[in-house]
């Protein structure tokens, strides 16, 4: 990616597994829609969306029916046959765990295996249904599993790959959310392929300022971290927004908008 790109902007707009005590975020099928339409009228070119079971056609019916943000299909925890309804409510965008899901909350542990014949499904799936896959990257094993789909040829019609960089989410899959960690993962990216990072935790403005003069984009919201700083609640997601965007503009990055973003993802 070049390094004078504009930014995407992904807003994830589920609840913290970290801090489930702040609710800052949608609670109801109608909530979580006006807040991805508060998301996209504060600048976020995609949000990644739990798209609530048994409601997912009709949940993206009414987003677009309301603006023009581009829909990424989250819950990559999630097997395929699982997933039937992301499938049939055509996202542009679907979430895929590129190794095995090991998370671990003091509500939740989260334990799911995703072996490759799973990936390579995907890869089929997904092409036939015309939704484009955003990976997602938790260590350099992740990047092994990608270079094996690509040489395998199950990715020549998904250029360029979309990739989303993982960092100090807990569990099995934690990595250090530091400068370091995130340019070593860099090397490992295959060509032709733009990425955006998430960060959970208080350290993620930290981070993420280094990643927007270093040529990725941004992934945040409530999902990754409800808070505008530490100990201060955002009052919703388009309040994150807003203040990521504040600054894109202090190290002179500008923001990509969803036609914007299209062109550049290749969808």
């Amino acid at each position: 990616m070049k390094e004078n790109q504009k930014i995407i902007i992904t807003a994830t707009t589920a609840n913290s597994l970290v801090y489930p005590e702040v609710k800052n975020w949608g609670k109801t099928t109608e909530e979580l829609i006006d807040d991805v339409v508060e998301c996209y009228e504060a600048g976020a070119a995609i949000a990644h969306i739990h798209l609530p079971r048994g409601e997912e056609i009709e949940t993206v019916k009414k987003i677009r029916e309301r603006c023009g943000i581009i829909i990424q299909a989250g819950m990559s925890s999630e097997t395929i046959s699982q997933r039937k309804g992301d499938f049939d409510s055509k996202p542009e965008m679907m979430s895929v765990m590129l190794n095995h899901h090991t998370e671990h909350y003091d509500q939740v542990i989260i334990e799911v295996l995703h072996p490759m014949k799973e990936l390579e499904e995907y890869c089929v799936k997904l092409k036939e249904a015309n939704i484009k896959p955003e990976w997602e990257l938790w260590h350099t094993g992740s990047s092994w599993n990608l270079d094996y789909l690509i040489k395998e040829k199950l990715l020549e019609w998904s250029n360029p790959h979309i990739l989303t960089l993982f960092f100090n989410w807990p569990g099995g899959l934690w990595s250090p959310p530091n400068y370091q960690e995130y340019m070593y993962r860099k090397k490992f990216m295959p060509s032709n392929s733009i990425h955006t990072v998430s960060v959970m935790g208080e350290d993620q403005m930290k981070l993420l300022v280094f990643v927007l003069t270093h040529g990725g984009n941004i992934r945040v919201g409530t999902e990754d971290y409800p808070f505008i700083k530490k100990d201060i609640r955002a009052k919703n997601n388009a309040e994150i927004i807003r203040n990521y965007i504040d600054i894109c503009k202090h190290v002179r990055r500008d923001v990509a908008d969803p036609s914007e973003a299209r062109k550049m993802l290749g969808l």
